[in-house]
């Protein structure tokens, strides 16, 4: 008589990936680069979700954070061009305006020749290194750019279909007025400067007026009801200190998932900050 034997594998649920949804908490790490990153590994393996820089992160840091569940988006910015990227020489003839408290300019996203160098440059490679989907920064220049509306809905509708043929996620943050251009491809939205950020004509901390906090809060809801995963950075001298701790307890109220620290993002919490209830 044949003996069949059929061996069951068991993979540990912590092993696993979450989905989106599911995060409860979400550290903003882009001041890190991937030698701070290894340096830190055990406390941003702590967190549900972690968005770092797309480039200049190893595909080795990405597996090590990874390794207990999180999900890791990289980031990259559409909207602008950064003078200390590999791909700036391909594309500083499409810059705008001079965007001076990061030093980058805004980009004419209208151009295809500035489009298809992001994707062959950044976007198909971010996702051979393998992260869970990408986070986009400065979609929202269209604001201010309204004739590059086109072009940058065209980018994300493009970055959208790569990174979703791999189930992977995709993120944004800000542009509450011009979002909505963008709603359909993506699955996560962050918002900052909820209710503390970082003057650079100061150059120091403040909290937001009320009125932009509460526009703030409706922008968070609207978004959440539209049926994205929704987080919050709010920027702070002390991540630990009553102001911080506020901004934390504001955006836990409307059902997001928070994150506080500094304007350079290099000092990330110890323990991920988390909701103490369900609003």
């Amino acid at each position: 008589m044949r003996m069949v034997f059929i061996f069951l594998c068991f993979i540990p649920s912590a092993l696993l990936a979450i989905e989106l949804h599911e995060a409860e908490s979400f550290v903003f790490a882009l001041g890190l680069d991937d030698e701070d990153i290894a340096g830190e590994l055990e406390t941003l393996q702590a967190y549900d979700l972690i968005v770092v820089d797309g480039e200049g992160i190893s595909t080795e840091n990405i597996s090590l954070l990874q390794a207990n569940g999180s999900l890791v988006l990289g980031y990259l910015s559409v909207g602008t061009i950064e003078p200390d990227r590999s791909w700036y020489k391909n594309v500083k003839k499409f810059r705008l305006a001079l965007w001076g408290d990061w030093g980058e300019w805004y980009a004419k996203v209208n151009k295809r020749r500035f489009r298809r160098v992001l994707l062959k440059k950044a976007v198909r490679p971010f996702l051979k290194k393998g992260f869970d989907g990408l986070f986009l920064d400065n979609v929202d220049m269209i604001a201010e750019y309204s004739h590059q509306t086109k072009g940058m809905r065209k980018l994300v509708k493009r970055i959208a279909k790569l990174v979703h043929r791999d189930s992977k996620y995709l993120g944004a943050q800000n542009g509450d007025d011009v979002i909505e251009n963008f709603l359909p491809y993506l699955d996560h939205w962050n918002r900052e400067d909820v209710s503390s950020t970082y003057n650079f004509d100061t150059e120091s901390y403040e909290q937001v007026s009320e009125e932009d906090a509460h526009s703030a809060l409706a922008a968070v809801s609207s978004i959440i009801e539209a049926g994205l995963f929704v987080t919050t950075a709010d920027y702070v001298a002390d991540v630990g200190g009553e102001i911080a701790q506020a901004a934390v307890s504001t955006a836990c109220s409307v059902g997001a998932v928070p994150f506080v620290g500094d304007i350079e993002l290099t000092e990330i919490p110890h323990t991920p900050i988390l909701c103490e209830y369900t609003p």
